[in-house]
């Protein structure tokens, strides 16, 4: 189904918190970016943390111009000023903000030069030495200190902040204490948006889908079945030229005898 759709801004974005949860994909090549444009999707993201990512990025927004597509910042910034050429290389590309997993501190210089920061809270792959693969804020002090780094990333000058593998309930109540847009990721649809990664959706992996996800298509299992079929059509190709089966005439490009004759009985100098 293709849905007609309007651009965002974040003025948009914030106008709409509350009202309803946004659809939202991580995506990581200019099909997607199309095919999520053309099915409609509110949000995108992808990745801007090395230089490989950066030089496709403009790709991406190219595929999908009417489309709000957020940028990955590298992890380990090592300063505001290196985030801020950073955030705003990224706005150059055309990106409409830019996700950042740094401190408040780093967010709160990217602010205050009108960067659209995204931050990140509850589990956090890029620190997750600190926490394990787990779920965050199922205890009374998780729960509060979560909700003391919001109000820290609210106050540094996040529009948004993703919002990873946190109960539902808590994210839900949490989202209603903060200004920013929480977008969620396994953290329930009580959130202002409700994020998946594209590798999700059409299960293209090989490892055991991730509780918080639902694979509408089994991408894998098709690549592994087009794999298939390159070792088949290679082996017949190399059959084929063994047996003398390839080429056949109707590959040939001929030559008018009167021309080969001509050329053998052509002196060569």
């Amino acid at each position: 189904m293709i849905r007609p759709r309007k651009r965002y801004t974040v003025h948009d974005l914030r106008k709409l918190k509350g009202k309803r949860c946004l659809s939202h994909i991580h995506v990581k090549s200019p099909e997607e970016a199309a095919a999520a444009e053309m099915a409609g999707v509110d949000l995108m993201s992808c990745s801007f943390d090395s230089l490989g990512s950066q030089a496709r990025f403009p790709a991406l927004v190219e595929a999908a111009p009417k489309s709000f597509l957020s940028g990955a910042t590298p992890h380990g910034l090592a300063s505001r000023e290196e985030a801020i050429r950073v955030g705003f290389h990224a706005l150059e590309l055309g990106a409409s903000s830019v996700y950042c997993s740094a401190s408040p501190w780093v967010i709160e210089g990217m602010a205050r030069e009108g960067i659209p920061v995204v931050g990140h809270l509850g589990l956090v792959p890029r620190h997750v030495t600190w926490t394990n693969y787990r779920a965050i804020g199922k205890t009374l002090e998780e729960a509060r200190e979560l909700h003391l780094k919001m109000k820290d990333l609210e106050s540094a000058g996040a529009y948004a902040a993703e919002i990873e593998c946190v109960p539902h309930q808590l994210a839900t109540w949490l989202s209603g204490q903060t200004s920013m847009l929480l977008m969620s990721l396994g953290s329930g649809s009580g959130c202002d948006t409700q994020f998946l990664f594209s590798d999700d959706i059409l299960g293209d992996y090989d490892e055991r889908l991730p509780r918080h996800s639902k694979a509408y298509r089994d991408f894998s299992g098709e690549y592994r079945r087009l794999q298939e079929e390159r070792v088949s059509a290679f082996d017949e190709y190399i059959t084929d030229v063994r047996n003398g089966e390839f080429p056949k005439l109707e590959n040939l490009i001929e030559l008018d005898p009167e021309v080969l004759e001509a050329l053998k009985g052509s002196p060569v100098s």
